[in-house]
């Protein structure tokens, strides 16, 4: 071969060579075109935000690197246009949970901003292959409005490798304005929990529960009664109040003399306020719902004791407890309770109260307790129903009474009808098959309203709608005296797990007020305006 044949050759292998150079050249940026060096998700849940909390949770993004080779986070762009007011925010924060995805305030991104229309967090945080988690979160002016939420989205993630393309999330969360009431080791206290929420005479917000001092587990504990007074609808709570308790009575420590599971009512007509709850007396390591925690009889230490505390002056002040076991227990029983709710007045001035307890088997039990003579003689009526327990009472439109009671397994809500004050009762027709529940206290409520003129009342039920888990916390709303609960008027408060109880009252002729064990505090309140309720209900106001 001579060399001119030689040349030929050589520049013919050169020419290929550049060929399959350019050539793995596209694959390589086709490949990187089709799978980025990271993928970013966000996700949003519906729940509060909280007056009180440091830290409120808006937005989750979830940045997934794939790539092998180092970059970082450079910033997040995010979109507030949909909160009601920018004005109810004090700062907004980016905190990083590393691969967890609950959040935590534990690590903060740079320093929290001023809120804005739209917003950018500048950063430098190394991304770690795999996932990545990112939180924006708010915390609140004292001055928030309760009838306002906040609303985000993120729209950007500027990397050291360019910005990641952000899909919107299926529909952007309206988190309300709430308050956290009562929040972990509040005055000391471990835990509260069971509201029990009222409206007094006047007008102030009143909000009665356990402060379980040290742990957060049931009688026998050191409990008191505490109570939370608001005069401004809801949106600012007095410093707390202890209503009932009994120190070391007998001579026994304060954890051996728990009080528990306060009820309340208030006599619209002379203005007084009953709080009820039950004290458990020398049982260590006992339950009252459970075996011998209270057993039959009446005698202190045998049988958990049913207390009465009174307040004459919008909460204020309360009276000394007094013991109405004897004047109102069965003897046979082994236990007589209030149910953790608040009672209702009738038009002629009866006062009703959710009652429970265990009867001389030792079977729970439902009822109520009437008083016709403004608290000073009670009577208790026959049981609703067994095997369920805490319940809340509603006067319905033909003036009957409906009872509505945690029912145990069955995992839907036992209701029942009585038109003696409690003397007989009639099942409900949704009773055991409608309203669902995961075993938990609920809240009825009638609300009486006018529109186009005309009188008119809702009923409005509150629980974690679930059969699973106490999650999903909602309102549901019936037209027609507990017949139906339309799908259209469930309003969902907060889908994360808390403890579950919830009770409502009435703020004024157009808010409705909720306090429930959610997943952002012990205790939350949230004010919900009846347009709200009524929404795609035909005349509404």
């Amino acid at each position: 071969m001579d060399c001119k044949h030689l040349r030929e050759m050589s520049f013919s292998l050169m020419l290929l060579a550049i060929s399959l150079v350019s050539i793995c050249a596209a694959n390589v940026q086709t490949t990187q075109a089709d799978h980025p060096p990271a993928t970013i998700t966000v996700a949003q849940t519906v729940h509060p935000v909280l007056i009180r909390n440091d830290a409120c949770s808006l937005i989750r993004i979830t940045i997934s690197v794939t790539a092998k080779t180092e970059f970082r986070l450079k910033g997040l762009s995010f979109d507030l246009r949909g909160t009601d007011d920018l004005d109810d925010l004090q700062t907004l924060a980016v905190y990083s949970t590393g691969n967890r995805d609950e959040f935590s305030s534990t690590k903060v991104l740079g320093e929290p901003i001023r809120p804005a229309r739209t917003i950018d967090f500048p950063c430098d945080q190394l991304l770690a292959a795999g996932k990545n988690v990112f939180w924006l979160a708010c915390r609140l002016k004292e001055t928030a409005d309760l009838d306002h939420g906040v609303t985000v989205d993120c729209t950007a993630a500027e990397t050291s490798v360019g910005k990641l393309p952000v899909a919107p999330p299926t529909a952007s969360v309206r988190h309300r304005i709430g308050v956290a009431v009562r929040k972990h080791n509040d005055e000391g206290v471990h835990t509260y929990r069971i509201p029990a929420l009222t409206t007094t005479k006047k007008g102030a917000l009143l909000s009665v529960y356990d402060m379980r001092r040290r742990k957060a587990r049931d009688l026998q504990e050191d409990i008191d009664i505490g109570l939370s007074r608001s005069l401004d609808g809801g949106k600012s709570w007095e410093p707390v109040r202890v209503v009932m308790d009994m120190g070391e009575y007998g001579g026994l420590p304060q954890d051996q003399n728990g009080c528990s599971d306060p009820g309340i009512v208030v006599d619209q007509q002379t203005g007084e306020i009953f709080c009820f709850a039950v004290w458990m007396h020398g049982k260590p390591g006992h339950h009252q719902w459970k075996a011998d925690g209270s057993e039959p009889g009446y005698e202190i230490g045998k049988t958990a004791q049913l207390l009465l505390v009174r307040s004459r002056d919008e909460g204020l002040t309360w009276s000394k407890p007094e013991n109405l076991t004897r004047a109102l227990k069965q003897e046979a029983w082994w236990l007589l309770a209030p149910s953790p709710q608040q009672g209702i007045n009738l038009p002629d001035g009866t006062l009703v109260m959710p009652m429970q307890g265990r009867d001389e088997t030792g079977e729970t039990f439902a009822t109520i307790m009437i008083s016709q003579d403004h608290g000073q003689s009670w009577k208790v009526g026959q049981a609703a129903c067994r095997v369920g327990n805490e319940c809340q009472a509603a006067q319905l439109g033909d003036g009957s009474i409906m009872l509505n009671v945690r029912n145990g397994p069955v995992k839907y809500r036992a209701v029942h009808v009585t038109k003696d004050l409690g003397q007989t009762w009639q099942p409900h027709p949704t009773n055991g098959k409608t309203l669902i529940e995961p075993t938990c206290n609920g809240s009825l409520l009638r609300f009486d309203f006018v529109a186009g003129g005309e009188k008119k009342h809702l009923l409005l039920f509150s629980n974690p709608h679930s059969q699973k888990a106490r999650t999903h916390q909602t309102i549901q709303v019936s037209f027609d005296d507990g017949q139906t609960w339309p799908t259209a008027q469930h309003l969902l408060l907060d889908a994360g797990r808390g403890a579950g109880y919830s009770s409502m009252t009435r703020v004024d002729d157009q808010h409705v007020g909720i306090i429930y064990e959610g997943s952002q505090a012990h205790l939350t309140f949230e004010k919900v305006a009846l347009t709200e309720l009524l929404k795609q209900q035909p005349g509404s106001p």
